[in-house]
């Protein structure tokens, strides 16, 4: 049979309409506009009146269109291998992951039975032994370096604009979001400034980026000025290199470091905006050492496939590897991530909870993978000591609702589940001493299909220090719940719709 000409172009608007409605509820981990010191009315709008919503919306429209095409008609042909693996991977990835879905659903969970064990205080797993079955499972290679934890906005933004204000040659951020805020402008203002006298440069993400400055914080300033993009607020009257991070396939690169004179780098969950300074609980690193070499090189490789030449910029850049350093400062860090066929963080974690004997400790915003929820039945089947903490008002509709089910299939394995009091973005782990933290939530769009980054160490200093200045006070200010929670059918639904798409 022949196809109509109906019938061949028919397919593909469909599954482009459905890769629309996917973007159109990415809304996890955007920030919001607010307050600013810019100037430039041409690029700004009013905040009184129906114009302003009207532009507003005109903008994103117009962003959206600019995102689509970018997407579907400029990669493939200058990002054709990105193109292609995006899609493969993608398709692969999810097929997959819903047999598993099916069978732990089905078959794997329900056999899960009986009464839960008392916790055994088992001598934790040797972290020896653990790294190297690391090496074989993620191909991944440990560096040195060294890492500080910084929690919260105030502390994490107060060194950040330090460290700018000192560089000497360059400044290279790589984030999901570059918001439209008071305070996003004010520290955008700083990078114009610095940008007179070093390197500044700014790669964000397309499609988080425009989500993000559609969406205004609830503590917004009510006559702030927003800009209707970053791109031209900041290149205008300065020497700042901006760039978009592709989206092939409405992917995204939830990738947030900010590496300073290739020598410091701050790595984790925050992006730049007013939520991450004042208003959320989160965490950020500062790295030292050798591994920020292999952090820069990974930023130059995005920075350079985001550019006009893509993927082949891309691949010379990945050709020159990282920068040989002299020194062999810190202890062992291993950079996992999350890649086209290759989910490394994934592997790690999952491995992480198997091997586990004593304690497992984490605190995500999304908690919907349903592979890492079984994992961790079975670990506090085995006498392990888990505990998860979960923000009590989250910023994202479907996965708060898809929470509701983890928290309820982990309450009925023995899990202890905690609600941390207000909106806690940080995303950290430690199994018996193994470190795990970075941008990466447990969902299946930082699991299998968008970039992250997180960095891993069973250096027993930092499993100690973010015990200290994470786990301890987040169990502390959290409230336990005991009983299970009231699950409603938009729950169910909502939770079919985030492991199918988020």
């Amino acid at each position: 049979m022949t196809a109509t000409k109906t019938g061949r172009t028919g397919s593909p608007l469909r599954i482009r309409g459905l890769l629309i409605a996917f973007a159109l509820v990415l809304q996890g981990c955007v920030t919001a506009p607010t307050d600013g010191h810019g100037s430039a009315a041409a690029y700004t709008v009013p905040t009184e009146g129906d114009g302003y919503v009207v532009v507003r919306r005109v903008a994103a429209v117009g962003q959206s269109a600019y995102i689509y095409a970018n997407s579907f008609y400029v990669n493939p042909v200058i990002r054709p291998l990105s193109h292609a693996t995006s899609i493969s991977s993608y398709i692969l990835k999810s097929s997959g992951g819903a047999l598993r879905r099916v069978a732990i659903a089905g078959v794997q969970m329900p056999e899960l039975r009986g009464s839960v064990p008392a916790i055994n205080h088992a001598d934790p797993m040797d972290l020896d032994v653990f790294e190297q079955e690391l090496d074989r499972i993620t191909q991944t290679r440990q560096t040195r370096g060294t890492i500080e934890f910084l929690v919260d906005g105030d502390e994490y933004f107060s060194r950040l604009e330090r460290a700018i204000d000192a560089a000497t040659r360059s400044i290279h951020i790589r984030t999901y979001i570059f918001d439209n805020d008071d305070y996003a402008l004010s520290f955008a203002d700083r990078l114009k400034a610095r940008s007179r006298d070093v390197d500044v440069r700014v790669l964000v993400d397309s499609l988080g980026n425009m989500q993000a400055m559609q969406v205004d914080s609830e503590t917004q300033p009510p006559d702030h000025r927003v800009p209707l993009t970053m791109n031209y607020y900041l290149t205008q009257e300065s020497s700042v290199r901006f760039r978009r991070m592709p989206n092939p396939w409405l992917t995204g690169d939830h990738t947030k470091t900010t590496i300073i004179d290739r020598e410091v780098a701050f790595v984790g969950g925050m992006n730049i905006g007013r939520e991450y300074r004042y208003d959320w609980h989160d965490l950020m690193m500062e790295v030292r050492g050798p591994v920020v070499n292999e952090l820069q090189r990974s930023a130059d490789i995005a920075w350079a496939r985001a550019g006009p030449f893509g993927d082949l910029a891309g691949l010379l850049q990945t050709l020159r590897g990282a920068e040989k350093t002299e020194t062999h400062d810190g202890y062992p860090v291993r950079i996992l991530q999350t890649k086209d066929f290759d989910s490394d963080i994934y592997k790690a974690q999952l491995a992480a909870i198997r091997n586990a004997r004593n304690y497992i400790l984490i605190e995500n915003p999304y908690f919907s993978d349903d592979r890492t929820v079984y994992e961790l039945a079975k670990a506090r089947r085995r006498g392990v000591d888990v505990r998860v903490i979960l923000p009590e008002a989250g910023n994202h509709g479907l996965l708060d609702m898809s929470n509701l089910i983890a928290i309820n299939h982990m309450l009925m394995h023995g899990i202890r589940v905690y609600r941390y009091p207000g909106m806690s973005h940080t995303k950290a782990a430690i199994y018996d001493g193994w470190v795990c933290v970075g941008s990466a939530n447990f969902d299946k769009l930082s699991l299998k299909i968008n970039k992250e980054l997180n960095l891993a160490t069973s250096e027993q200093s930092v499993a100690e220090a973010l015990l200290r200045q994470v786990f301890i006070p987040d169990l502390l200010a959290s409230t336990e719940i005991t009983a299970p929670v009231e699950i409603r059918i938009a729950d169910r639904i909502a939770e079919i719709a985030v492991d199918e798409l988020l």
